[in-house]
């Protein structure tokens, strides 16, 4: 079956959107998917720039309201040339490092409308994603070790910061659903390099619970569950499998994850988003990456449950060039594939 990477026509029938819900739930689409967590290269792929973050937030009401639909024609057209799948909705604000903005969002207030623009401008041809946190995480700060403290201290705190933390996620992802968005993330990162951050008997006090719980609502809504979370996941990698979540975005080769590995345990209970290593997308060459794509394909692509796309975030630092060899190499793949 003919892919049509360039333009909005996949076939009469189906659509990319269809193949990328096939497969974050299991199936098999007509071609691998492509999905980035976050793509902050669209500036690069277009003439007309999207306005997000401390930029839109300076804008005035009427110039937001035309920024958020510029922003969606943008990130569409883009998504249509590249040949994406879905594309993420910018997120609210957050900070990479104490007093640094992380740059894909907008003011809390707009992330909504930003969301209902991109809804609208994707249409039935590319599925939409968004953030909905649910699950609590570790802090990546200086509270840190107040917070390991905490959890042999007063763990019935962090129990109840769980139970407020799943509300808030549930009651989010319904006015996710209600302004169209197709697949919720949920980023929750409770690995390192090393392992998971929690011990087993906090796992199940702390996380499985609710973990399954927010699953269960989202499905309720008619929506597709995913959970990113970066770090070495092999000692959860079962019970994820065995749960109801839909997909897992991440699988970080930087923390020993090998997406061929994952694939011979979870087969396909859970759909695999990845897992292309981000730094050899900053730094190349070509040919690695190149070879690194094909090598991840043909481990995760048969039998279906597997979209293509970065280990994490596409940062601004990624060259267009070294992405464009990952697109080239996905390409080639699905041609072969014919």
């Amino acid at each position: 079956m003919a892919i049509g990477f360039f333009t909005r026509e996949t076939t009469m029938t189906r659509t990319r959107r269809d193949d990328i819900l096939t497969a974050w739930r299991g199936g098999e689409p007509a071609a691998v998917p492509l999905w980035e967590l976050e793509f902050h290269l669209y500036n690069r792929y277009s003439r007309t720039p999207i306005v997000l973050g401390h930029e839109f937030a300076a804008l005035s009401d009427t110039a937001k309201e035309a920024t958020l639909a510029r922003n969606a024609e943008v990130i569409v057209d883009v998504a249509d040339r590249l040949g994406f799948s879905a594309v993420t909705s910018p997120n609210n604000y957050w900070e990479i490092a104490p007093g640094h903005a992380a740059y894909y969002w907008v003011p809390n207030e707009w992330m909504i409308r930003q969301l209902a623009a991109l809804r609208k401008a994707a249409g039935d041809e590319l599925a939409v994603a968004a953030f909905g946190y649910a699950t609590i995480s570790p802090p990546c700060d200086a509270s840190i070790e107040q917070y390991c403290y905490r959890l042999y201290d007063a763990p019935e705190e962090l129990e109840e910061a769980a139970v407020k933390w799943l509300g808030y996620g549930i009651d989010h992802a319904r006015t996710l659903r209600d302004a169209g968005v197709d697949a919720v993330v949920n980023a929750c990162d409770i690995a390192n390099n090393h392992g998971v951050f929690y011990t087993p008997e906090q796992m199940d006090r702390l996380w499985w619970p609710f973990f399954h719980r927010w699953v269960d609502a989202i499905h309720e809504m008619g929506l597709v569950a995913i959970l990113h979370c970066d770090g070495q996941l092999t000692a959860i990698l079962e019970t994820l499998a065995s749960s109801k979540l839909d997909a897992l975005q991440a699988i970080d080769p930087v923390a020993g994850m090998d997406i061929a590995e994952v694939k011979r345990v979870v087969g396909t209970r859970l759909c695999l988003c990845g897992n292309i290593d981000c730094g050899l997308l900053q730094f190349g060459p070509e040919e690695k990456i190149a070879s690194q794509t094909r090598e991840v394909i043909r481990a995760a692509a048969p039998g279906g449950a597997f979209v293509l796309g970065g280990s994490n975030a596409i940062f601004d630092e990624v060259p267009v060039n070294h992405y464009n060899a990952m697109l080239a190499a996905w390409r080639a793949e699905a041609a072969n594939s014919q």
